[in-house]
C-alpha cells in the first residue's frame, strides 16, 4: 500500500539506500521532509518528485567536481531569486529560506541573530557579493541558502561600496568553528572568479543556478 506519509525505513526502500544514508540527507537537507514531534516523516509526493529532479538532471561532472563543501551545504530547493533591491528584504527573504532545512530549529532566532551580525559589521565582501553568517546552538549542522539579486542591492555597504547582487546565507552549530570557516573559504574562492559571477548570474533557473555555484555545470 503506498501510503501518502513515510517513514524513513519506507523512503530507505524506495530509494533502494540504507536508513542511515536517508537519515545523513534529510539532516544536511538534501532530502524533503520533517519532523512530527521526535519522528521523521515524508511525503510520497516530494520524494518521487525530488527522485524525478535528480533521474532527470544531466550527466555528473567528472570525479572532483561538485564533492566539495558547496554541494555538501546547499540544496536547490534553498537556492532563489531575490524581490525588491534592498538589503534588509533579501535577508529577510533568505533567512526565510534557510529555516525551511530541517537543520534550523527556529527561523526567528536565524533571522535576529543574521540583523544582528549585519548591525556590527556589513558582510558585503565586495564585487557584487554578500555573505550574511551565523553560528547558533539551535543549528543542527552547517547549511547554507543563496539569494541572485537581477536588480542590484545598492544598500548592502560592501567593502567596496559596490551593489551586491549574489548573497550567500550561512548558518552553522555554536561549536563549528572549523567547519564554518571552510565553508566561508570555499564561497569565497568560487565567487572571486568573476566569470563564475557572470554565469550565475545569467542562470535563467534555479537548477542552473545551482550547478554553476556547485561546479556541476560540467
Amino acid at each position: 500500500m503506498n501510503h501518502e506519509i513515510m517513514t524513513i525505513e519506507e523512503v530507505a526502500e524506495y530509494l533502494r539506500v540504507s536508513e542511515r544514508t536517508v537519515y545523513d540527507w534529510v539532516q544536511k537537507g538534501q532530502l524533503p521532509g520533517g519532523k512530527l514531534g521526535t519522528t521523521w516523516r515524508f511525503k510520497r509526493a516530494e520524494i518521487e518528485n525530488w527522485v524525478n529532479r535528480r533521474l532527470n538532471a544531466p550527466a555528473p561532472a567528472p570525479a572532483g567536481a561538485g564533492t566539495g563543501p558547496l554541494s555538501l551545504i546547499l540544496s536547490p530547493e534553498r537556492v532563489v531569486f531575490l524581490e525588491g533591491g534592498k538589503k534588509a528584504g533579501a535577508l529577510k527573504q533568505l533567512s526565510a529560506v534557510l529555516a525551511t532545512s530541517p537543520l534550523i530549529h527556529s527561523g526567528t532566532e536565524l533571522e535576529r541573530a543574521i540583523f544582528r551580525r549585519e548591525e556590527l559589521m556589513s558582510t558585503g565582501i565586495g564585487a557584487g557579493v554578500g555573505v550574511p553568517h551565523v553560528r547558533l546552538a539551535s543549528v543542527d549542522d552547517l547549511v547554507m541558502a543563496l539569494g541572485l539579486a537581477h536588480e542590484p542591492i545598492a544598500d548592502y555597504a560592501s567593502l567596496d561600496d559596490m551593489p551586491v547582487q549574489i548573497v550567500c546565507m550561512v548558518a552553522a552549530g555554536a561549536s563549528q568553528h572549523a567547519h564554518y570557516i571552510r565553508a566561508l573559504s570555499a564561497i569565497s574562492s568560487r565567487l572571486k572568479d568573476p566569470s563564475v559571477c557572470s554565469v550565475l548570474l545569467a542562470a535563467e533557473d534555479i537548477e542552473a543556478a545551482y550547478a554553476v555555484f556547485t561546479g556541476e555545470e560540467a
